[in-house]
């Protein structure tokens, strides 16, 4: 594994991001830290003194997520497997897919069953709802109520979601018909997951200790 990267606060101009599960995941059993999992996604440019001083520390360790990954050559070596028409979205499509494989690989990740961690994530997240940003809260109330967190044991979801993403590109939507162009691929995005997850692990907890 690798030594911790030096810190830093600020927004890299990113390529990949994980998604909500992976975050959340990286972030247990420090509640605050899952709090500002949530909230990274929707808080934008250098953090200030608006936000209590524990859940930017989420925000913080949320930036330094993306960042490790976007900077890892595994990750790289992963944009350039994929379709040539695809690269320029590959953040995206890795993004849902490594949400998909780590449900899938739970139990090689965490000792705590999937459905009692989903459970306890949802309850941190409404305990401190007062404290997130209005888009933190509408979607805290989108993955409460549609269990979000348990939908990606299905690949299906992957291909659903990047279409509905797609819906919001003011061009044309690159990801129709995603589920066939996509799917070949599913070997090599696994393998990549399994490859970089264990040092993702490894440099947040380093991270975190500090």
């Amino acid at each position: 594994t690798r030594p911790c990267a030096p810190r830093s606060d600020a927004v890299p101009a990113g390529l990949t991001r994980v998604n909500f599960l992976a975050h959340f995941h990286l972030a247990w059993p420090d509640e605050d830290l899952i709090a500002g999992g949530l909230e990274g996604d929707y808080y934008k440019g250098p953090l200030g003194n608006d936000l209590p001083a524990p859940l930017a520390r989420g925000v913080r360790l949320h930036r330094a997520i993306d960042a490790y990954t976007d900077a890892h050559p595994r990750i790289a070596t992963l944009r350039a497997e994929l379709p040539a028409q695809l690269r320029r979205f590959s953040g995206i499509l890795i993004d849902l897919s490594f949400d998909h494989f780590l449900y899938k690989h739970w139990a090689d990740f965490s000792e705590v069953p999937r459905r009692d961690f989903n459970k306890a994530v949802y309850r941190t997240l409404q305990a401190r709802e007062d404290q997130l940003s209005d888009s933190s809260r509408r979607m805290l109330a989108r993955l409460v109520q549609h269990d979000i967190l348990d939908l990606y044991g299905d690949w299906s979801t992957v291909t659903a979601t990047a279409e509905r993403i797609g819906e919001r590109f003011r061009r044309d939507n690159p990801f129709i018909g995603i589920e066939q162009t996509l799917s070949p691929y599913r070997a090599n995005l696994e393998r990549a997951f399994l490859d970089f997850y264990p040092e993702l692990q490894a440099h947040c907890a380093c991270r975190i200790s500090r």
